[in-house]
């Protein structure tokens, strides 16, 4: 679940009440219109313009609700999309200007909606793509929305990228990121539920490089004399000290030092000349 941090914005919301008896359209639109008649007639920033502000907010607060639940499953919790629809609805309010002759809802819907979108530009993102792709996605969003009726069916990558005149790669690039905003969990089952999907994700295994690499020396390790092979072998494969194979073949430790140097800058020259792409 995505965490996300609430503006301190929120904290002037006013206490709404935690169950707000539901409102049909008709009478929330008859509420609204006698509250923004008595805006106008009371005098900017006095107690009763207060009073009737946050009237109309709870009178609307089931649209801004509304709103936030189409954008449910996205990756942050209904209840901070709700925060933020009431933050963008208190905003509306207050900015609203009743003398205008506007409706309210037509005034504070695409500010609602500024809000959630706006929110999960900054919030939304589990894995943050370039904000060029994020606009991108908003834009593919809408045009989705506008041309599933006409086609009456989802439309195609390429029909996106005609009717928005952008490339059709960054279409497909956009909705590739389309994840980002909740990636699949790697503990997520697959299949029957018997397996999770970290459980078919490849991993690197050492065992087929070190598999690799005697097929390519073994027949390089071949050519060595027996003392050289032997010396290889107490080094590289018993993990002695220089000083221990010294004792061991009878050489000084400067000496088997200078004949693994030999041997390794031999092996090496042997691999390039061999197996070019080593």
């Amino acid at each position: 679940m995505v965490t996300t941090q609430i503006d301190p914005q929120h904290a002037l919301l006013p206490a709404l009440p935690v169950a707000t008896h539901a409102v049909d359209g008709r009478e929330r639109a008859r509420r609204t219109d006698h509250i923004v008649a008595d805006l106008r007639l009371a005098e900017s920033q006095t107690a009763d313009s207060h009073s009737l502000i946050d009237q109309l907010i709870e009178t609307n607060a089931g649209v801004a609700r509304s709103m936030a639940g189409r954008y449910r499953n996205r990756g942050i919790d209904l209840d901070d999309l709700e925060q933020v629809a009431l933050l963008g609805l208190t905003k509306a309010a207050q900015r609203f200007d009743p003398g205008a002759g506007h409706d309210f809802l037509s005034y504070a819907v695409p500010t609602v909606r500024g809000e959630l979108r706006r929110h999960f530009r900054d919030a939304g993102w589990m894995v943050r793509p370039p904000r060029r792709v994020q606009d991108l996605q908003s834009r593919i969003s809408r045009a989705q929305e506008e041309l599933e009726p006409q086609l009456g069916r989802s439309p195609r990558p390429s029909e996106v990228a005609e009717h928005l005149d952008v490339p059709l790669d960054d279409v497909v690039e956009a909705l590739a990121a389309d994840g980002c905003f909740s990636p699949t969990s790697l503990d997520g089952p697959v299949g029957d539920g018997a397996s999770s999907l970290g459980d078919l994700l490849g991993f690197e295994d050492r065992s087929v490089a070190a598999a690799e690499a005697r097929i390519v020396l073994e027949p390089l390790l071949r050519t060595l004399t027996d003392r050289d092979q032997r010396i290889l072998r107490m080094r590289f494969v018993d993990e002695q000290t220089q000083q221990e194979i010294a004792d061991a073949i009878g050489l000084t430790q400067a000496q088997v030092s200078r004949v693994l140097t030999r041997i390794l800058a031999g092996l090496r020259s042997e691999l390039v000349e061999t197996h070019p792409a080593a």
